[in-house]
């Protein structure tokens, strides 16, 4: 198993001065402190995947942490295997939290998920362990909502695409009329899902002259309409109309594969699609068929039905924008993130602060 590192009521940036290293498993490495006072009731949080430790500062103290060293995260093996010894997990989105690994945490008490989705916990299991959920929706939403904007900027405006072709042999043409792209100033944006990314998005789409309709279940409040200036709509309506289509609900079973063959089909041929909520909505194959025939103009993506696998057929069109799920990715962000996901875990056990629990 590789190397990890445990602090206990310790300093991060002396870390080096104040430890003891241990081998132990074979080949593994534990840090352990000296000359502290540990308390005896000291909750154990194992954390999944190597995070920044200016984000982790408010754990010092108060709780025993471990997370890997030497590379970005522990396998599905070194999870279960370390899993059964600490109250608290805290995933990333990429990592499926099941059955498996809660009944190897007999002690598992908290489940802090590094992420606003929680489809990567089987929050089913969970609740029925009696171990609570929590997920982090304030720090992920303004930078989940700039990025949408950006991705609906460049799939519109075949930003990437003209950078690609400028740099490739072949070049581009410099014609006043070839390969244009799409107007956004008076264009209408309609948005599945408005909840807190969803009008964060309207907010910005709104500030660049577009006009805004949505979907949601249940209907939003008069006060939040008139603020976005928008309008409720029928999904059908919504996919017919649009000239752009934003994707923000929440990933659940009954919106696996909400946007396929026939979404796709009530589409406009010039309509542009930007997918920043889950990769599991949307049936990636259908997406890419409507794209080969120019069914629809453009699509932009952050997520995946398989990440980090990205379906070949994808690849090899250039009128889709592809991101690595990167939408909150810039450093303050995921160390906003990081303090987000530390305050679900003192709130949980401290009352400190409120939490964001799902279950």
């Amino acid at each position: 198993m590789g190397s990890f590192f445990c602090f206990l009521c310790l300093s991060i940036p002396i870390l080096e001065n104040i430890i003891l290293l241990h081998h132990v498993r074979g080949g593994s490495a534990r840090y352990t402190v000296r000359n502290v006072i540990i308390a005896r009731n000291m909750k154990r949080v194992l954390i999944a995947y190597r995070l920044k430790p200016e984000g982790l500062r408010e754990l010092e103290d108060r709780y025993e942490v471990t997370l890997p060293v030497e590379k970005s995260y522990f396998s599905r093996e070194e999870v279960l295997e370390l899993i059964p010894d600490y109250e608290v997990l805290v995933p990333n989105f990429s990592f499926y939290t099941d059955r498996e690994i809660m009944e190897r945490g007999a002690k598992l008490e908290l489940i802090s998920n590094y992420g606003v989705g929680y489809n990567n916990i089987d929050v089913a299991c969970a609740t029925e362990k009696g171990i609570a959920v929590t997920n982090i929706p304030h720090s992920t939403c303004e930078p989940t909502a700039e990025f949408a904007f950006g991705l609906l900027l460049a799939a519109g405006r075949r930003i990437g695409y003209y950078d690609r072709k400028l740099r490739s042999p072949e070049g581009i043409s410099w014609g006043v009329y070839a390969e244009a792209g799409l107007p956004v100033y008076g264009k209408q944006l309609g948005i599945i899902g408005m909840g807190r990314i969803g009008q964060s998005l309207a907010r910005r789409a709104l500030a660049s002259g577009m006009e805004i309709v949505y979907h949601n279940r249940n209907r939003l409040d008069k006060s939040i309409e008139k603020m976005y200036q928008a309008q409720w709509v029928t999904l059908d309506q919504l996919l017919q109309t649009s000239d752009y289509i934003s994707l923000n609900a929440p990933s659940t079973p009954e919106t696996y594969h909400m946007i396929g063959e026939r979404a796709f089909g009530m589409m406009k041929p010039t309509a542009v699609f930007i997918n920043t909520a889950r990769g599991d909505m949307v049936d990636e194959r259908a997406l890419a068929t409507v794209l080969k025939s120019r069914k629809i103009f453009a699509a932009a993506l952050d997520v995946y039905e398989n990440e980090p696998q990205i379906l070949p057929e994808l690849l090899m069109l250039d009128n889709v924008v592809l991101a690595p799920h990167a939408g909150t990715k810039t450093l303050e962000d995921r160390i906003r993130m990081s303090e987000e996901m530390v305050q679900n875990i003192i709130g949980f056990y401290e009352g400190r602060y409120p939490i964001s629990r799902v279950n």
